[in-house]
């Protein structure tokens, strides 16, 4: 039978080189989410660092074991705002020369950020994947190494130390809500949790406008699509990675996909009923409720809140609008 690439020796010693910054993020019941939601809430809180997201984990392991010798001490990745910040921030701490290749139209305040942690900022004229095909040509042309998130199994075993504080946490769950974007959360989260808890139910979340892993899982291969239209621009890719896709279908139980105002009013009721400002692509778990609240009712629910840097002109244009349903 194959194995994922992820390995759980691996991912428990990953703790070991992680800054603390990253690790024993909160989780915690939020009583105010179960009365609108009709089922048990926990909120595992990953914008709780100084990057506001759980890419950290993943990008103090990547660069924790760069090798010696030229080009050892550069690395280059593209990135939609979180991973570039992260990396910036692990490489600045290790002496690391790090660039970041982005789409244009990204979010401004993640840009700002990547720049204010050191790390060159390159621009591109597109979205996500035109930025990873630069990424990879600066890699090639200077000799250094490219930083693929998801791609490189140390982001996706830095990610699956979550996994561990869920089950080291010692409450009971059924169901665990992982965003789905490249696939480090979910393949990480999902390997501990099949090893470690194989009761609790894994299930992935992604946009109806971004939905080219949910469409490979269910396919059982690669589909790729022409465009990704989203706020939920932490998760919007079209081209999936082979590799990852292979470990999704052995840890995924579940792959669901969800409408835009679903992952609005998510953010709302995030902000309403747990005091947390955060980026859309850290409401899909609190979407998926909402779109089938028969499936988790009566249930435990861990929703993994992996992000929130969000501009916030787009964020009050967002959530200042309407009620919660």
């Amino acid at each position: 039978m194959r194995q994922t690439r992820l390995d759980l020796g691996r991912i428990r010693a990953a703790r070991q080189v992680i800054d603390p910054v990253f690790l024993g993020s909160p989780l915690y019941r939020c009583e105010a989410l179960e009365a609108v939601l009709g089922c048990a809430v926990s909120v595992k809180l990953e914008t709780a660092n100084p990057v506001r997201s759980f890419k950290g984990r993943g990008t103090e392991v990547v660069v924790a074991g760069l090798p010696g010798g030229v080009g050892a001490r550069a690395v280059v990745c593209a990135s939609a705002g979180n991973l570039g910040q992260a990396l910036a921030w692990s490489g600045r701490g290790r002496g690391v020369d790090v660039t970041v290749v982005a789409s244009r139209f990204a979010t401004p305040v993640k840009l700002e950020r990547i720049r204010a942690l050191g790390a060159g900022l390159e621009l591109v004229d597109g979205d996500h994947e035109l930025a990873r095909a630069r990424a990879a040509e600066i890699a090639r042309y200077d000799g250094i190494r490219l930083v693929e998130d998801s791609l490189d199994v140390e982001t996706c075993e830095g990610a699956a130390t979550i996994g561990l504080e869920l089950v080291d946490g010692g409450a009971e769950f059924d169901v665990v809500l992982v965003a789905l974007g490249g696939g480090a959360l979910a393949t990480g989260v999902g390997q501990v949790l099949k090893a470690l808890a194989p009761g609790v139910e894994v299930i992935c979340v992604q946009p109806l406008g971004a939905p080219a892993l949910t469409l490979s899982w269910r396919a059982r291969r690669v589909v790729t699509t022409e465009s990704a239209d989203t706020i939920a621009d932490g998760v919007a890719g079209r081209f999936p990675i082979p590799a990852v896709l292979d470990d999704l279908l052995l840890v995924a139980d579940d792959a669901v996909l969800v409408e835009e105002a679903s992952i609005v009013t998510g953010m709302r009721m995030l902000l309403d009923h747990a005091g947390l400002v955060v980026e859309p692509s850290a409401a899909l778990g609190i979407a998926a409720v909402l779109e089938d609240r028969e499936r988790f009712a009566g249930r435990h629910v861990v929703t993994v809140v992996c992000g929130s840097n969000v501009d916030p002109g787009l964020y009050r244009r967002w959530v200042g609008r309407g009620g919660t349903r």
